[in-house]
Parts: structure tokens; C-alpha cells; sequence
């Protein structure tokens, strides 16, 4: 199966307002500037999404409005995943997927499954849908590694898991996965600061936090790195560099939304467990967004 989840995707940001209500209006605004900007596809309530402090209600209304605002202009890819694989299954049975183009699908968290449960899980998720499936390995935040050789053999049996969303900053296994995989299958960088060096190894492009705020800028990065051109992609990657690390040192999303709120772009709010980004990376990122001469 073909896989249409190359180049800059980005990982889409939840706006709320003051009151902790989701800011549909600043989402229409973040949505219009993606698209003007020539973003390749959208990853729609993933982790960036604060997807987890959602209620059933918001997710259905922020995936309504993303697909008419789209409006087949670009891929989407929805995020669906969880640590239970009979309840995954299920709400992708039940569900209303008209207009998204995929999921992607993030290793069971908490439950720390063995490579073969892994394994077992993600077969059962894609033997469930005719739907091109997005693997999403992030050991980071769900507890365990899916290794190069899980990744493969998902890769080589079902058909339609058509690519890895990599976070686990391995270089080695990511390469591993680059070197052996099967020619319909691609590699997307989960990371923004390993974005430029995994392109050079032959990932396809990212699923991206600091897309929500550069898409234009990021994206050329991008764009320059599939076709070849590293000596000028490797410039805007360092151009970038210190804001890569300024956009996690509190979290995800907390650096990106303190970076949209400096734009203009949405209110500075995040739901509990999360909080803002300190004061100190908060004027951190505002100076360096004056020094780039970033704007909207």
C-alpha cells in the first residue's frame, strides 16, 4: 500500500481558552496557517494534542472541524491508539473515519508488552482496517522500545502499515530499519532535532511539534533534504537548532504553545497534568523568535 504520509506533517496543537474550553476559533486560525503554508499532511489528535484531557465530545468536534477545513486538500492522519488492543479495535470499527486517510497508532503504554506482544497488537489493529496504519514508537513516553526487528516484521507481514513514526532517538536502529525495509514502507522522524540527520539516512520526512509554529520555514528544511540538497537544508536545521531544545525542556506541548502565544496564534493554555513552559524558556524563545525575524 502506498504511503502518502511523506514530507512535514504536523502534529497539531490543541487551542484553549482562559476558561479551559477548547478555542475553536484559534483552531480554524493555526488550521488556515498550516495550509498556507504549504504543510504536506496533518496528524490530528496525537500526543502534542493533549489528546488524553479530551472528552469524547472535543476529539469528534476537533477531527469535524480539521476534515472541513482540509477538505481533501492534504492527508490526514488520525490518532488512534492505547494499551487496550480490544478497545482500539473497537473504536476503530465504530467509528466515523469519512475523510481522515490513516492512523497512526502508538505502542501500548504502561502495560510494557513484550516484543512479540507488540507485535501481536499492532497486527491485530491493522488486520482490523483497510486503512494505511502510521507505527509510532516513542519508548520515552509509553515505557518500551518496538526494536528494528518488530518494526520489520510489521512491516513486511501487513500490508497496510505503511510507515514508523520513530521517536526513539536510537540512530542505530533507526538506521537498521532504513537499511532493511521494504521498498513501500517508510521511516518518519518523530523528533524534530533528528529530523535533518535521519533525512540523510533516507527518512521520508517528520511528524512535527515545531511545524505548528514554522511550517513555511521547517518545511523548506524539509522539502530540501528529500531532494538531495543537504548543504542548505543542514543551515536552516542549525538555524533551529536551540529552539528544538527550547520547545521540550518543560514538555510537549508547552514550548510549542509558549512559541504560538508569542506569534499571536492561540492563548497560552494547557489542560492538567500539563502546564505553560517557565517564565525563563518562555522569554528564551521569545527572544529568539525576535532574533529570526519570525512571523505570521
Amino acid at each position: 500500500m502506498y504511503n502518502k504520509f511523506k514530507g512535514l506533517g504536523v502534529a497539531l496543537v490543541t487551542p484553549f481558552n482562559s476558561n479551559g474550553e477548547v478555542d475553536y476559533r484559534a483552531l480554524r486560525r493555526i488550521l488556515d496557517y498550516q495550509l498556507a503554508n504549504g504543510v504536506d499532511f496533518l496528524c490530528v489528535l496525537g500526543t502534542t494534542a493533549e489528546t488524553p484531557c479530551l472528552t469524547k465530545k472535543e476529539k469528534e468536534n476537533i477531527k469535524a472541524l480539521v476534515i472541513e477545513k482540509v477538505n481533501g486538500s492534504i492527508p490526514i492522519l488520525l490518532g488512534c491508539g492505547g494499551n487496550n488492543t480490544a478497545a482500539v479495535i473497537e473504536e476503530i470499527k465504530t467509528g466515523d473515519f469519512t475523510g481522515i486517510d490513516g492512523i497512526l497508532s502508538v505502542c501500548p503504554y504502561y502495560n510494557k508488552p513484550s516484543q512479540e506482544g507488540i507485535y501481536q497488537h499492532f497486527k491485530a489493529i491493522a488486520n482490523s482496517t483497510n486503512m494505511p496504519v502510521v507505527l509510532y514508537n516513542v519508548p520515552g513516553r509509553v515505557g518500551v522500545n518496538m526494536t528494528a526487528q518488530t518494526t520489520l516484521r510489521l512491516a513486511r507481514e501487513c500490508e497496510n502499515i505503511v510507515a514508523v513514526k520513530e521517536a526513539s532517538g536510537n540512530f542505530t536502529q533507526i538506521d537498521d530499519i532504513i537499511k532493511n525495509k521494504p521498498k513501500d514502507f517508510d521511516v518518519l522522524s518523530g523528533d524534530d532535532g533528528i529530523t535533518f540527520p535521519l533525512m540523510t539516512l533516507g527518512a521520508k520526512g517528520v511528524i512535527s511539534v515545531i511545524g505548528n509554529a514554522l511550517p513555511k520555514e521547517f518545511g523548506k528544511m524539509v522539502r530540501l533534504a528529500a531532494r538531495g540538497e543537504f548543504d542548505t537544508a543542514l543551515q536552516i536545521h542549525h538555524r533551529f537548532a536551540e529552539l528544538f531544545k527550547l520547545l521540550f525542556v518543560d514538555g510537549n506541548p508547552a514550548g510549542v504553545k509558549a512559541m504560538l502565544n508569542n506569534m499571536g496564534l492561540l492563548e497560552n493554555e494547557l489542560r492538567l497534568p500539563l502546564v505553560p513552559a517557565k517564565i525563563t524558556t518562555m522569554s528564551e524563545i521569545a527572544a529568539i523568535i525576535k532574533e529570526l525575524n519570525i512571523k505570521c
